[in-house]
């Protein structure tokens, strides 16, 4: 089994229900206007990815630049869901959308994904 990134892991555990009992989107807060995880790195959409597909565009090297917010097979609330990536594994979506994080995001509040090609965004809904 691969192993998850450490800030990934605690994110997906944040979010899951838990024994039908939601745990609150508390991996999730708003930091200098903008949705970021629970280490407070910034979260991003991308406009390749079409809200309510339940697919992501971005695979292969794109998903090594753009690392999947992973989800578990459990529930999550509104306005959170699931999308199954082409290789089976779940994704965290934020109002339909696929979310990513961005490799060269070092620190946390860093945005150097924000706007790059105009494609990617950070969530700031």
């Amino acid at each position: 089994m691969k192993a998850i990134h450490p800030v990934l892991a605690a994110l997906t555990t944040a979010l899951v229900f838990s024994s039908g009992a939601a745990l609150a989107q508390s991996g999730f807060k708003k930091a200098g206007g903008v949705l970021a995880d629970a280490a407070g790195m910034t979260v991003y959409t991308f406009d390749k990815d079409t809200a309510g597909s339940g697919k992501s565009a971005c695979s292969a090297g794109c998903a090594k630049m753009w690392p999947p917010v992973p989800a578990t097979d459990e529930r999550v609330a509104s306005p959170y869901s699931t999308v199954t990536r082409d290789d089976g594994t779940k994704q965290l979506a934020y109002k339909g959308k696929p979310l990513y994080l961005f490799a060269n995001d070092t620190k946390p509040g860093e945005r150097k994904g924000d706007k790059l090609k105009d494609v990617w965004h950070v969530v700031a809904d």
